[in-house]
C-alpha cells in the first residue's frame, strides 16, 4: 500500500475514534468491563500514544536517525505487515505503551496530537532510505514506511477491541 493510501486509512480510523468519543456515555467511558479487559478509556490511551510513538519512531527512521541496517523485521512483524492483521495475543510483561484511564478530553487532545504528527511524518516518507530502522519490541526492524503501516494496522485492530468494550458493557 502507498503511503498516502496508509495516511488515508489512519485518518478514517482516528475519525471513527473521534466519532466514537461522542456516543460512548461519559460513565462508560473509564468502566471496566464485567468480564475483565480494558475499558474504552485504556483502549484510547494505549492506542494514541502508541500511534504518536510509532510516528514519532517513523520520522527519525526518516531523518535518518534510526540505525542503518540491513536487519528487518521477524517473523511476527512479517506476517502482520504481509496480511494487515494483528492479531490478539497477550503480551509477556505487558505492553510496551500501557494503558491507562484517561478522561474523554484527554482522548481528544491525544487524537489531535496524532493528527499533527502524522501530518508532519507523511510528507517525508516519500523520500526516507528504507536502510535507516528502528527496532519494534515485537516485530523486529522496522524502517519510516513499516512503521506508517504498523501505525495503520494497529490503528485497526484496536477500533475491533472498542467494539468488543461495547458488546461486553451491555
Amino acid at each position: 500500500m502507498k503511503i498516502n493510501q496508509e495516511r488515508k486509512r489512519i485518518e478514517e480510523a482516528l475519525n471513527q475514534y473521534r466519532s466514537l468519543l461522542d456516543i460512548i456515555p461519559d460513565e462508560q467511558f473509564a468502566l471496566t468491563p464485567p468480564n475483565g479487559g480494558w475499558s474504552y478509556a485504556e483502549v484510547y490511551s494505549h492506542i494514541l500514544q502508541a500511534d504518536f510513538s510509532s510516528l514519532i519512531a517513523s520520522e527519525k527512521c526518516a531523518h535518518k536517525t534510526g540505525t542503518l541496517t540491513s536487519k528487518g523485521t521477524n517473523l511476527f512483524g512479517k506476517f502482520v505487515l504481509m496480511t494487515g492483521i494483528f492479531p490478539r495475543v497477550n503480551t509477556p510483561g505487558g505492553f510496551p505503551i500501557a494503558a491507562k484511564k484517561i478522561d474523554k478530553e484527554e482522548a481528544r487532545n491525544l487524537l489531535i496530537r496524532v493528527r499533527n504528527r502524522l501530518d508532519c511524518v507523511v510528507d517525508l516518507l516519500h523520500h526516507a532510505s528504507k536502510g535507516y530502522k528502528i527496532k519494534h519490541p515485537r516485530m523486529g526492524m522496522l524502517n519510516a514506511e513499516q512503521w506508517l503501516k504498523f501505525t495503520r494496522i494497529h490503528t485497526e485492530h484496536h477500533l475491533r477491541q472498542l467494539d468488543r468494550v461495547r458488546k461486553n458493557l451491555m
